[in-house]
This record gives C-alpha cells, sequence and structure tokens, in this order.
C-alpha cells in the first residue's frame, strides 16, 4: 500500500507539468476543448488509480505514453463512430420510397405531430421524408456534414415516432392502416 505522501509526490509532478501535457495533447489533436477532455481523463485516471504511477522521476515519461495511448484510443472511438454514422447516412440515401397506395395509408396525425417537434426535426422530416431530398442536399443547404444531417433525421424519426405513440396508442403499434385518430383530430 502506497502512503499518501508517495501518492501526492507524483501526483505533484503531474500537475506541476500539466501545460507541457496540454501542449503535447493539443499539438496531435488539433483542438484545445478536446485535448483538455483528454488531459482531465488522464488525471482522473491516476487519482482513482495512484498505485499504477511509479513513484519515481519515471512518472513524466509513464504520464506521456498512457496521455498518447489516450490519443490513440480517442482517434480510434472517432473513426468508428464516422464509419457507423456514414453507414447510416449511406442507408437513409439508398432506402425506396413507399408505394403510393401505402404513403396514402400514412396516419394522418403524423404531419400534425410532426409540425409539434423540434422546427430543426420537423424541417429535416418535411424535406427529406416528405420532399424526397436526399440526405447530402439537405445537409449542404443546412450547412451541415452528411453524418450531422442524418443524425438529425434519425433523431427526429424517433422524436416523431414517441409522439405518434403517444398520441395514437394502438393504432400507430399497427403502422397507422384504418387509423381512428382523424376523428379524434
Amino acid at each position: 500500500m502506497t502512503s499518501a505522501a508517495g501518492t501526492s509526490a507524483p501526483l505533484k509532478l503531474l500537475l506541476e507539468n500539466q501545460r507541457a501535457f496540454l501542449g503535447f495533447l493539443e499539438r496531435r489533436v488539433g483542438n484545445r476543448a478536446i485535448a483538455q477532455d483528454i488531459l482531465h481523463d488522464a488525471f482522473v485516471k491516476v487519482v482513482a488509480r495512484p498505485e499504477l504511477a511509479p513513484g519515481d522521476e519515471g512518472v513524466i515519461r509513464w504520464f506521456y505514453r498512457m496521455l498518447r495511448n489516450a490519443v490513440i484510443d480517442r482517434f480510434r472511438r472517432q473513426v468508428t463512430a464516422n464509419r457507423a454514422l456514414e453507414s447510416f447516412a449511406h442507408s437513409l440515401e439508398t432506402r425506396a420510397a413507399p408505394e403510393p397506395e401505402l404513403r396514402a395509408e400514412i396516419c394522418a396525425c403524423v404531419t400534425r405531430l410532426a409540425d409539434t417537434l423540434k422546427p430543426e426535426y420537423a424541417e429535416a422530416l418535411r424535406a427529406i421524408e416528405v420532399e424526397g431530398t436526399p440526405v447530402k442536399n439537405f445537409a449542404a443547404a443546412h450547412g451541415l456534414s452528411p453524418n450531422n444531417a442524418g443524425v438529425r433525421v434519425h433523431r427526429a424519426r424517433a422524436a416523431l415516432k414517441k409522439r405518434v405513440a403517444e398520441s395514437c396508442g394502438v393504432c400507430a403499434a399497427h403502422g397507422c392502416r384504418n387509423c381512428t385518430c382523424r376523428s379524434l383530430a
């Protein structure tokens, strides 16, 4: 078990070098806020598990190695997230439009409920789902990346689905066929 004095010396040394660590991270990730997040997370790990830190002068070298690994992990997670978003955006673009008969059967209250969503969600649904605007075109027109536009549409659909379920209940569970909600509106 490490004594309190033994634990505080390496931590004190790390804190004294905080600016150098932040500069190191900022040069690698190109963004001060992300660098601060990574540094904060690394300090939290050291405070949570101080026994992992070497008690000698090697603590600085050890911490730099920990920071390099944290940067690599961050980039890997970002690449994975970007791939998932690109895949989702692609699936939105390549999805087939519903048949006209099926489209006519969609509950009339969906349109009404869409207007109760956040304006950016309602706008995204109207443009992409109703007007058939491709996600890439919607993204470009609104200053968004295709990934962000895809996420916006995904969140808008989830919010609309929740609203429809709250409003229509059983009707929504059966795909709004033979809708009785029109008579309630």
